[in-house]
């Protein structure tokens, strides 16, 4: 678990860069349907690409750069090609040339074998360490894992910060129980149902667990928000992203005519602070931004 966790990542700044969690969760898929056969990358490219463009950052970005980084982390992957062991290097078209196959490490793949629970735990220490709830069930049913219940291993507790149970109270009492976004505001026997606080800014990636990096959103812009559909400007006015296509007058109602909404202002002055919602729109949102709605 401490090997997987404390794979090198790429940085610059306040950067994300998930793209080795997600080739190890896309093997650990492969895993868990295949066993432990060799994966060739012009085989799965598209795969790999898609996985990217999904959730990962939005910037132009490549897998094959963690298809041939991962092996310098220790014991958890190896490439070899026609040629032999090792990999070409980091460019998409030598891996391809050069019939470039990966596969978990056959250390990790003994641990695998003898503790069926590990792949699981792996799972969710990867998905936790790197990206937001309401994104795991979309990146399992992506790369074909099972979505992992039960605690989390001690070994993500310390890598995240503690988590405020008073965060959702505090953030939804503030927008009174309704979507910032949409003003739904649906209760079930007495209390809010799907409605969440969202973080602004991911708590894998230091958000605080803070009303001015919280937003009350309903479930389904929440999902949005956190995949880069929607997102916020400085001024606090909704965007929608341009690569989102509306395919019934239902979603282009939900979505679309959300542009240049103003956000519901919470009660006590705690805005949304402008650093986070630059995070957000830096890592997460899928730009440019649609034209305002009429």
């Amino acid at each position: 678990m401490e090997r997987v966790l404390s794979i090198r990542r790429w940085t610059r700044g306040e950067e994300r860069a998930p793209h080795k969690p997600l080739l190890l969760l896309y093997a650990l898929g492969r895993y868990q349907r295949e066993g432990a056969a060799p994966i060739r990358y012009s085989a799965v490219e598209r795969e790999l690409e898609r996985l990217l463009r999904e959730f990962g950052p939005p910037r132009p970005s490549t897998m094959a750069y963690p298809f041939h980084h991962l092996t310098n982390d220790e014991l958890l992957w190896q490439v070899e090609t026609d040629e032999g062991p090792g990999s070409p290097g980091a460019s998409a078209g030598r891996l391809r040339s050069s019939g470039a196959r990966g596969r978990l490490h056959p250390e990790l793949v003994a641990a695998l074998d003898r503790d069926p629970s590990l792949v699981g735990r792996l799972t969710r220490a990867l998905l936790t360490a790197d990206f937001p709830p309401s994104l795991h069930e979309d990146i399992c049913a992506e790369t074909g894992l099972e979505p992992a219940d039960g605690e989390l291993p001690a070994a993500v507790l310390r890598r995240l910060p503690p988590r405020d149970p008073g965060f959702r109270l505090r953030v939804l009492e503030a927008y009174r129980f309704r979507c910032a976004f949409c003003d739904y505001d649906g209760w079930l026997g007495g209390r809010p149902v799907g409605l969440d606080a969202a973080h602004v800014r991911w708590r894998a990636y230091e958000g605080p667990d803070d009303p001015a990096n919280g937003l009350s959103l309903c479930a389904l812009h929440h999902r949005l928000f956190d995949r880069g559909v929607l997102g916020l400007t400085r001024d606090r006015t909704i965007v929608v992203s341009s690569a989102f296509r509306a395919r019934s007058p239902v979603a282009a109602r939900l979505v679309h005519d959300l542009a240049g909404r103003p956000v519901r202002s919470p009660d006590g002055g705690a805005e949304c602070d402008p650093v986070h919602i630059d995070w957000h729109a830096a890592q997460v949102f899928r730009g440019p931004a649609i034209a305002r709605a009429a």
